[in-house]
């Protein structure tokens, strides 16, 4: 078997383990593997073996890499995981299942128009700057309840959940709370956080996307 396969299998015991040991049996994450940067000669063992949920940052990659692969596996889900410019929107519609990194209300309104001239509905995560980090994207804490209701009432989008990326080397523990709690302010159920280093401390607070790349793939050169 292909070593990123054994991989996979061996995080989704570790999940399993964990979610046994807090008694949250209903609660089995979805595992995203995120194949930026890789070729498909990499990603095809992992396809082949039954996984379905996959991640890449840049819209560009993604329609060279999937678009032949989407066709002919319907199963896959395509998760565009990293700043979404407004004006690859128009492209990444038609490939994408789901978009992490709703963060403006521009980019809201974008998505919206496009939906309704391709007929389709993306599953659509909110970006929160938890940490408050000038350098990344995220709209900020208190700003959530206000923007949500203008993505979800005004422009119809299908927002289904949170997302975010913690400072680094700061215990998440923290950051992975408060995005429970916001995600209950909104009464929204699915939450996108934990990556390779941390998606064990993401399950205990009820994360339902994992992001793991590294972990799966290898370190990217």
């Amino acid at each position: 078997m292909h070593n990123c396969v054994n991989k996979l299998i061996a995080i989704q015991k570790e999940i399993q383990d964990k979610s046994n040991q807090l008694n949250n049996i209903k609660n089995r994450p979805n595992i995203v593997a995120v194949s930026k940067t890789f070729p498909l000669s990499e990603i095809m063992p992992l396809i082949d073996y039954g996984h379905t949920h996959f991640g890449e940052n840049k819209v560009q990659e993604a329609l060279e890499k999937w678009t032949e692969i989407k066709e002919k596996f319907n199963n896959i889900q395509l998760h565009m995981l990293g700043k979404l410019q407004t004006n690859k929107v128009k492209n990444a519609i038609p490939l994408f299942d789901y978009i992490h990194s709703l963060d403006n209300i521009k980019l809201a309104e974008k998505i919206s128009s496009e939906q309704v001239k391709k007929n389709k509905k993306i599953k659509i995560f909110i970006q929160i700057n938890i940490g408050n980090e000038n350098q990344k994207s995220g709209i900020k804490k208190e700003n959530l309840i206000d923007f949500h209701k203008i993505c979800y009432k005004d422009l119809g989008l299908n927002i289904i959940g949170l997302m975010c990326l913690p400072p680094k080397n700061i215990n998440d523990d923290r950051y992975f709370s408060e995005m429970l709690n916001l995600a209950k302010q909104v009464n929204i159920s699915e939450l996108s956080m934990g990556m390779s280093g941390d998606y064990i401390d993401a399950v205990k607070y009820g994360s339902t996307f994992l992001r793991i790349g590294s972990k799966i793939f290898g370190s990217r050169t």
